[in-house]
């Protein structure tokens, strides 16, 4: 077998732009997913038991059925229901940021639970309402403990992201598949796609090290 680094240098600027739109979809995902988890996260904590069970089929439903079968349901199941076409990135936005809301609530549960109890209690005696004690006093601290799993969670859903290639959408992996079928240089294009997701993770697995370095350094002033 003739490796052929001319193939390499041809696809590599088509693989790159294929990156951009997977750094594209999991950012929006991500970004997404944060609002989304943050609200049910919390909402997972709530006294009323009805929104709390509504959280709770979310997370469960979200997390037990596979990303790939919500990306159908949205984009071939849901246009059958209000009668119009949906748009492959709006599709595949909607896919990632629902499933990656449900594991981000759990972060943040979680986040949330690891606050000792007289935060809360010292907030209210201050005379702040429960909104104000959670937003200024329980979420920031909370947040800085849960960026190690939000991390791997920004990992998990860029690695994810190549599952949104089987509705057509051009990100990385479906950009490979294209130059493969016409170029038929399989090992070449997968192992080039390979390096390009490892340089990706790598660099965001950097990132989350500096951001937790970062916090705890601020944590001891």
């Amino acid at each position: 077998m003739n490796f052929d680094f001319d193939l390499i240098g041809r696809s590599f600027p088509l693989l790159l732009m294929g990156a951009g739109v997977t750094i594209q979809i999991t950012a929006l995902s991500v970004g997404f997913g944060l609002l989304i988890g943050m609200f049910v996260g919390m909402a997972r904590l709530s006294k009323t038991w009805l929104i709390k069970a509504a959280a709770a089929v979310y997370v469960d439903f979200i997390r037990g059925t596979p990303l790939l079968v919500q990306i159908f349901l949205i984009y071939f199941a849901l246009p059958l229901v209000v009668g119009q076409r949906i748009d492959p990135f709006i599709a595949a936005i909607t896919a990632c940021s629902i499933n990656s809301g449900a594991y981000v609530a759990e972060i943040f549960r979680a986040g949330i639970q690891s606050i000792d109890r007289g935060q809360m209690e010292a907030g209210r005696s201050l005379g702040m309402t429960w909104a104000q004690t959670m937003r200024f006093v329980i979420l920031p601290q909370a947040f800085k403990r849960i960026i190690p799993p939000l991390g791997n969670e920004f990992i998990a859903m860029l690695k994810d992201s190549s599952l949104v290639s089987v509705i057509g959408f051009e990100e990385l992996t479906r950009r490979g598949q294209l130059i493969i079928a016409r170029t038929y240089g399989s090992f070449e294009i997968w192992l080039t796609v390979a390096f390009i997701y490892l340089m990706m993770t790598l660099t965001i697995s950097r990132l989350v090290d500096y951001l937790e370095r970062r916090y705890k350094i601020d944590d001891k002033h």
